[in-house]
């Protein structure tokens, strides 16, 4: 009556799709062609990047945001920690207090 009893696997039913079958490809080797010529060294292969002034714009905007939002959620939770302390020892003293005249009292 205790003993638990396990779930029987039953055997699979329905469609059941063979295998994909993998056929080994051939490598072909293509001979060597000649390098081209190295660029000179005072061009750049890196795009350069242009900041328009509406980009500019945008992008400060943008990181004054990222900074206001990051700045209110740690702001709150500093709050939040600080309430929290608080209510924590103002309950601690007045159970000190119940207990201290209560002691009093016998």
């Amino acid at each position: 009556m205790l003993r638990p009893k396990l779930p029987v696997m039953p055997q699979p039913t329905g469609l059941i799709t063979p295998p994909a079958v993998v056929e080994p490809t051939a490598v072909i080797q293509q001979p060597p062609t000649a390098t081209p010529a190295p660029a000179p060294a005072s061009v750049s292969a890196r795009p350069t990047v242009q900041l328009t002034p509406g980009a500019v714009v945008a992008l400060v905007g943008g990181g004054t945001a990222v900074v206001l939002v990051v700045g209110a959620v740690l702001v709150s939770m500093l709050l939040a920690v600080a309430i929290t302390g608080a209510s924590v020892a103002i309950c601690a003293l007045v159970i000190r207090s119940l207990i201290a005249s209560e002691s009093k009292h016998r």
